[in-house]
């Protein structure tokens, strides 16, 4: 059983309306005691499901009176006489309420989530040096044309935090944290182009490998595998999963076309810098895409009716418009073909 815990200090005075509301949520089991003179501790052990209603509830509470302090707490393990002698029932329960409230991607608390897009956005000096540490093992892989390197350095590169940031902070229109999210993607594309810039310039750099030339050519087929990159950096982001695989999915669409563009522009080779730009672009757009798609299928919505206001705005023009770049890039690439 998926379950969370929930900790909430309340003054006094608006104990009792909000404790009379709290035992309205859908809970496991609920603790009250006297923390201090003014306030009152309550705990509640909540269903993960039905966490965001606990939460977003709170928050509204919180933001009209001084005094709410709330936690969230993961809790690894849980059983009672209830949940042991009544498994089999319980379970047939979950079902019927699920079948009731079944959401169409399970995803972890809006909360949660914003929690971590502000640790995807931070530039600090551990994104810094894990950015230039990938740049330079990407180009190893590239001169000694080492699949397995290149691959290498898609490990270490953190890329897909600051991207999909920028996905989940479009859908819900808050464009602090999306020109942040957009801070931290661009200055780790920038710092791998002056690398490689400034080592393509100052050094004879042997290019004619089959790993630095399949990343300056483009192709429509390129879109798909941004989608996919996107789709899959966007649900393991929704469900907290590790981000090592499918931070590697997302890098195969990022690093190696920055690591080929800032190359081919040191060493002066610009038809290879269009064509490892257009692919960065196309890649980024297509991850976009479907990041900004899926998070809207999950239902990634504010709360506060100011913040409604600016996300259904901002939802439908972001996807408007990261749709539109993707198809001016496509006919970009099909037209230059043909020429």
């Amino acid at each position: 059983m998926d379950m969370q815990l929930v900790e909430v200090y309340i003054p006094n005075k608006r104990f009792e309306s909000v404790y009379e509301k709290l035992q309205s949520f859908e809970a496991q089991s609920m603790w009250v005691s006297n923390e201090s003179e003014d306030r009152k501790l309550v705990r509640i052990l909540v269903k993960t499901k039905d966490v965001e209603d606990v939460l977003d509830y709170l928050e509204g509470v919180s933001g009209v009176v001084d005094g709410f302090e709330t936690m969230l707490l993961p809790v690894r393990a849980y059983f009672s006489k209830e949940t042991v002698n009544k498994a089999e029932e319980k379970e047939e329960e979950e079902k019927k309420k699920a079948a009731d409230k079944e959401e169409l991607l399970l995803r972890a608390s809006r909360h949660e989530l914003i929690s971590n897009v502000e640790k995807s956005s931070n530039i600090n000096l551990n994104y810094t040096m894990m950015i230039v540490l990938s740049a330079i093992v990407a180009t190893v892989g590239f001169i000694k044309d080492s699949e397995a390197v290149v691959i290498g350095a898609m490990v270490i590169a953190p890329m897909i935090g600051p991207v999909i940031a920028i996905a989940f902070a479009s859908i819900l229109g808050d464009y602090k944290r999306l020109w942040k999210a957009f801070q931290a993607s661009l200055f780790g594309v920038l710092i791998v182009i002056f690398i490689l810039v400034t080592l393509g310039y100052f050094f004879n750099v042997d290019l004619k490998t089959t790993q630095y030339w399949a990343r300056t050519e483009v192709s429509v087929s390129d879109i798909f595998l941004g989608i996919a990159s996107g789709a899959a950096g966007a649900l393991a982001f929704l469900n907290r999963l590790s981000g090592n695989l499918v931070g590697v999915m997302v890098a195969v669409a990022l690093l190696p076309p920055t690591v080929a563009f800032g190359i081919s522009i040191g060493e002066g080779l610009w038809g290879n810098a269009y064509g490892a730009f257009l692919l960065l672009m196309l890649n980024i757009s297509s991850i976009l895409l479907a990041a900004v798609s899926i998070f809207s299928i999950a239902g990634i919505r504010p709360v506060r009716w100011e913040e409604v206001q600016k996300a259904n705005v901002s939802r439908p023009l972001s996807i408007v418009f990261v749709t539109l770049l993707v198809i001016i890039l496509a006919l970009t690439i099909l037209f230059g073909q043909e020429v």
